[in-house]
């Protein structure tokens, strides 16, 4: 870990990200890819150590309330985040100044800042997404080996739920001949439907790989899964989008089951329902008369 200036915090959609670089290593982790231009070892964490003072300066001077987005390029809850508490900073300036929140992540971490959460739902549309990847918790530790399980991610999922906090699931990557699986993706969708997710987003059954990432996740697949990295790479070789042959079968479960328990599975729409402010205090003062 190691502490760097930022010269801004918020990008021109209101996303934030106050860590470069995670410790949850992931193999299949697109962060990593050098089109991303990390100029440090990717598990050296750069932290912004002034990005509470730049929110804070570039919030107050918003005329428009929006939603601020975090996490979709480094996890906020990653391990340092225990003792360094930077998220909860920026979580409780967002709360101060009245903005939503859209924060993603897979850690049940999360469940510390539950109390500033529930605040900014009291003003805001407050919104956590949470990744699921597989149901299989022996695979979730050999894929996602740093962060917690996705069973105990399915538990955060129905915290929030219980604490009228909309959620949204990730269902992504899916790595062929490894979590493609109609088993896998059944349960997570059991997983979803028990949570009340108001969205899942899944862009299709497979895994990208570029350049800085691909490299790793072939030395990864080598060390944890021997002998399927061969029978892999002879299938997919360098490509850059890596579709499962199972895509069209698994998609349509996806898509009908979504249907059939009101979960909304268009990404744009749900992307659209994470980026639209919406005020929650005209509804606290009904509650309240």
């Amino acid at each position: 870990m190691h502490y760097v200036e930022a010269k801004s915090i918020l990008t021109s959609t209101n996303g934030m990200n106050m860590y470069r670089g995670c410790q949850h290593g992931c193999i299949y982790c697109d962060a990593r890819s050098t089109c991303y231009h990390i100029d440090h070892v990717f598990e050296d964490i750069a932290v912004k150590q002034n990005a509470p003072q730049l929110l804070e300066k570039v919030l107050r001077g918003k005329k428009k309330k929006c939603m601020i987005g975090t996490g979709g390029m480094t996890d906020p809850y990653m391990p340092l985040e225990k003792e360094l508490g930077m998220t909860r900073q920026l979580l409780e300036i967002v709360d101060q100044y009245e903005f939503g929140l859209a924060i993603q992540t897979k850690s049940d971490l999360i469940l510390r800042d539950l109390d500033v959460l529930k605040r900014i739902n009291r003003h805001s549309k407050c919104i956590v997404q949470m990744t699921l990847t597989t149901c299989d918790e022996t695979l979730c530790k050999q894929i996602e080996p740093n962060v917690c399980t996705t069973r105990e991610r399915f538990e955060v999922l129905k915290i929030m739920r219980d604490n009228g906090i909309e959620t949204v699931a990730w269902l992504s990557p899916f790595i062929p001949m490894l979590n493609d699986t109609k088993e896998n993706i059944r349960g997570l969708l059991d997983y979803c439907i028990e949570a009340g997710v108001y969205g899942i987003i899944c862009f299709g059954i497979g895994v990208t790989l570029r350049e800085g990432d691909r490299e790793y996740f072939y030395e990864q697949l080598d060390k944890k899964f021997p002998g399927f990295k061969n029978k892999f790479h002879d299938r997919y070789g360098y490509a850059y989008e890596i579709n499962s042959d199972h895509n069209q079968e698994l998609m349509t479960i996806i898509h009908q089951e979504c249907q059939k328990h009101q979960i909304v599975s268009d990404y744009n729409k749900v992307f659209g329902y994470m980026q639209t402010y919406e005020s929650h205090q005209k509804e606290e003062q009904l509650t309240l008369f």
